[in-house]
């Protein structure tokens, strides 16, 4: 329906249900996505519900659009449930606007699909920059011929009964079968003093010998294990583990093409395409440290340009569609490790592992110590870089600024770069934090802020109309120092001051919805690849949040298991006791080691928490308590002279507005 015309007529029933619709989607793009729509009309347009997210591919839509006019770019954001399309003249785009708003589609699934139109000024998405596979990581493309291919896939008997001896299998996800030696997944190894009889089947002899000649592998493997997956199968993202094989792993894909995602513990995802009938060859880092997995869905983001085969799947939204996905067989090689290993990587190997589980601080001085250490010395090291990355102001948060009196003194505890201290300029604020650094960030802005401690703040008690101290609290190590944090923002306030606390969450997927944060990868630093110019990038509600959670992750304080899935740093890390977590996965702790990894050159004098990582900078690790629910809003109950007012969720931080009695 033209926007024009809406208001020139009496709409009917059918009429209003579908602008109720369009309306709803134009507010979830602004509120989730930071898309702002216009209400006149230009030569680009937001489609909702026309995205990869949808399962509707670049195929599939261009022909829609195209009826409407000569498409002039169509940009499809991974992942995501709408596109952006730009027609040659605006004259076409509005076309498109009357004639496929509320049109019927069906996706690559079959499934129905309504699609809804808004005018946008641009279309803009971070695009990531330039990626490298990772080190030691290889694809070798055509490694068998299509027959060879049909020969090996028929020489699998799927029909055996499950109790033979070479360990068939029926897992949740998948169908195995293991040769050599049978890998034990109640404990990620395998029995090295048992092997299976027979050895690898004889129809790998000249084939494994052809891959040793050429180079391709070093070591002739002793241990096959075959995966067959369904489309819509997938396995979780895993380390092989260190103490059972050695260095050198390769997988052969038969049957179908596949994207598999290989993960830094400083959270960079590298998705990979590996083509039927290619070899993937893994030595060295991307064996030891990064995790590698398959996402269980039907179809796959890929590039929709011929050429690209193997390799990093881009994030040129110009170029990116889906692909279905086919019965996948995998053929993964391993020589089983008869020695310990001592590999680089001390803090995910399991042979280098000390035997003394994690614990946590045992009193207030070993509390003071590792913040000390892993918060207060970190953000002075990466206080420029964090700074860089903290622009965006959280909505609730300055919902709940703009809403005190004109006049009324507030005090930011835990200020950082002081984008707070500015949202209302009726409001004489202050800013106080534990970093020196980022304090000098407020000052050079012309902020007011002071360098204090959250467990001593250095301003008048009784004076304050109102406090807010945005994930702070999460930074201290024992119950007794967040519950003197609260106790502190309490002193501040006068009688009838309020107090806005946020403090990250255990649970990233609330209501059966997952955190912005959860749903996006914003930890490399990107380009825009947009149509038309000059509007502002979209901020992110998740910006802040450093890593993801859980809903269903129990909620416990006790040692963590999550020490071999997480990494990247050296010994001094384990100093502390503490699991390091792997970045942009689900929680298994709430207390715990977060990496950053710090872009541009490290200083001459890292802080414990540092440690020399992949380039072009270190990583530091800061401790975390996450809040389970509930939790923070008991803690505030502990007070006296508090009544609490609000509390609820927000993006990934439980949150409590409370009030000085």
């Amino acid at each position: 329906m033209d926007s024009d015309h809406q208001s020139s007529y009496k709409l009917n029933k059918t009429e209003k249900k579908f602008l109720r619709k369009q309306i709803k989607a134009r507010h979830t793009l602004l509120r989730h996505e930071g898309i702002e729509t216009v209400s006149y009309a230009t030569q680009s347009l937001v489609v909702a519900n026309g995205g990869l997210g949808n399962n509707v591919s670049r195929n599939q839509l261009v022909p829609v659009l195209e009826k409407c006019g000569l498409v002039d770019a169509l940009l499809m954001p991974p992942s995501k449930p709408y596109s952006f399309v730009r027609y040659k003249t605006a004259e076409e785009a509005k076309e498109a606007y009357v004639t496929l708003n509320g049109k019927e589609i069906v996706d690559d699934l079959g499934q129905k699909i309504i699609l809804y139109l808004n005018f946008v000024e641009k279309a803009q998405w971070k695009e990531l920059g330039l990626q490298a596979l990772p080190p030691g990581l290889m694809v070798v493309e055509e490694i068998i011929s299509s027959e060879d291919e049909k020969i090996l896939l028929e020489s699998v008997n799927w029909t055996e009964d499950i109790d033979n001896h070479n360990g068939q299998k029926c897992l949740k996800h998948r169908r195995v079968k293991h040769f050599g030696y049978e890998f034990r997944y109640e404990n990620n190894n395998v029995d090295k003093d048992k092997p299976l009889p027979g050895g690898l089947p004889d129809i790998w002899d000249s084939i494994l010998e052809k891959w040793l000649k050429e180079g391709f592998i070093k070591h002739k493997p002793d241990q096959l294990t075959v995966n067959q997956y369904e489309p819509g199968h997938g396995i979780p993202a895993h380390i092989d583990t260190h103490s059972a094989f050695e260095d050198e792993i390769v997988s052969l894909s038969l049957g179908s093409e596949i994207v598999m995602d290989f993960k830094h513990p400083d959270g960079v995802t590298v998705p990979v395409m590996l083509p039927r009938r290619s070899l993937l060859v893994m030595t060295g880092e991307s064996r030891y440290l990064w995790t590698h997995g398959i996402t269980p869905r039907k179809f796959d983001t890929v590039q929709a340009s011929k050429g690209h085969r193997s390799g990093i799947i881009t994030s040129d939204v110009g170029d990116l569609t889906l692909s279905k996905r086919g019965i996948r067989t995998s053929f993964t090689f391993r020589k089983v490790r008869q020695t310990p290993c001592n590999c680089s990587y001390p803090l995910v190997c399991d042979s280098q592992m000390k035997e003394t589980p994690p614990s946590f601080p045992e009193s207030a001085r070993e509390a003071s110590q590792l913040e000390r250490e892993y918060v207060h010395r970190v953000y002075e090291e990466i206080a420029e870089h964090f700074s860089s990355t903290r622009h965006t102001p959280w909505p609730r948060v300055v919902d709940f600024l703009k809403a005190l009196p004109s006049g009324s003194l507030v005090a930011d505890v835990g200020c950082g770069n002081g984008k707070y201290l500015g949202i209302n300029k009726e409001l004489y604020m202050v800013g106080c934090d534990r970093s020196q650094n980022l304090v000098g960030i407020c000052r050079e802005r012309h902020l007011e802020a002071l360098v204090g401690d959250a467990l001593a703040v250095p301003l008048r008690s009784g004076s304050w109309d109102a406090c807010i101290s945005i994930a702070v609290t999460h930074h201290l190590s024992t119950a007794e120092r967040r519950v003197a944090a609260l106790q502190e923002l309490v002193r501040l306030l006068r009688p009838g001051g309020m107090a806005l606390i946020y403090v990250w969450a255990m649970e990233q997927e609330y209501k059966k919805k997952k955190s912005k944060y959860l749903r996006e990868n914003r930890l490399r630093q990107g380009k825009e690849e947009e149509i038309h110019s000059d509007a502002a990038e979209p901020g992110s509600l998740g910006e802040q949040v450093p890593d993801a959670g859980d809903q269903d992750a129990p909620c416990r304080v006790s040692a963590v298991t999550d020490v071999r899935a997480g990494g990247g740093s050296a010994s001094k890390v384990t100093d502390a006791k503490l699991p390091v977590h792997t970045n942009r996965t689900s929680f298994r702790s709430q207390d715990l080691l977060v990496p950053w990894h710090r872009k541009g050159n490290p200083g001459r004098d890292e802080p414990v928490g540092a440690t020399e990582s992949r380039a072009p900078g270190p990583v530091f690790h800061r401790y975390y308590h996450v809040f389970c629910a509930g939790e923070l809003e008991e803690a505030c109950r502990t007070l006296s002279h508090v009544r609490v007012l609000q509390s609820y969720y927000d993006q990934g931080n439980w949150c409590v507005v409370l009030q000085k009695v």
